[in-house]
């Protein structure tokens, strides 16, 4: 594919029923009208994903969220929901996968001119047909049905994650650690104390 370019990649339609609703409204039928998507793409930074996505969690009003995410977002789209499970204990998860078909269009680069080569003559391109893997999860505060397919409970154990560290106390290489500061200012060296009983 070297002498190939990359002109544009479209999902390739599969056909009519629940994909027409929108990408993810087939996979959770039963899904509240509020609910917030999120599209996990390659390029997004999961600080701003997760900076939006608790703001909005934050609200009583919204009650579920999805993350969905295909090809190389897949592994992103676990980490934005694992990160907000710890964030926000009790959600329950719906974990759902399948395959998208994606078509690939490319188009052979101009090859340095030629005297046998007539201007104007069309460029070769080449179609090509992938599946790749697309992952949604659905986290809602609601309690879901724990019979269906990919569904996990809230964690009961929250992890020392889920916790805010304590702050930490900063000293300085001349302070005592913690517990010592009494019993390491009582000892003094001997030529200190003679110095202050001569000064």
């Amino acid at each position: 594919m070297e002498n190939f370019r990359k002109v544009r990649s479209e999902e390739a339609p599969v056909g009519g029923g629940a994909e027409e609703g929108g990408p993810d409204s087939g996979l959770f039928g039963d899904l509240a009208p509020g609910a917030v998507h999120m599209r996990v793409k390659e390029g997004s930074k999961i600080r701003n994903l997760l900076a939006f996505a608790s703001a909005r969690m934050a609200q009583p009003a919204t009650r579920a969220i999805v993350f969905s995410g295909c090809g190389r977002a897949t592994t992103k789209t676990v980490t934005c929901a694992e990160i907000l499970k710890r964030r926000l204990a009790g959600l329950h998860q719906v974990t759902r996968l399948r395959y998208r078909s994606v078509r690939e269009v490319w188009q052979s680069l101009p090859p340095a001119p030629t005297l046998a080569q007539k201007p104007g003559e069309p460029v070769a391109s080449l179609s090509v047909l992938k599946n790749v893997p697309s992952l949604a999860i659905l986290l809602s505060k609601d309690v879901l049905d724990p019979r269906q397919l990919g569904y996990q409970p809230p964690n009961p154990h929250p992890g020392p994650s889920s916790q805010p560290p304590a702050p930490a106390c900063k000293r300085s290489l001349g302070e005592p650690k913690a517990g010592e500061g009494s019993a390491k200012r009582a000892h003094t060296e001997p030529g200190a104390a003679e110095e202050n009983r001569t000064s």
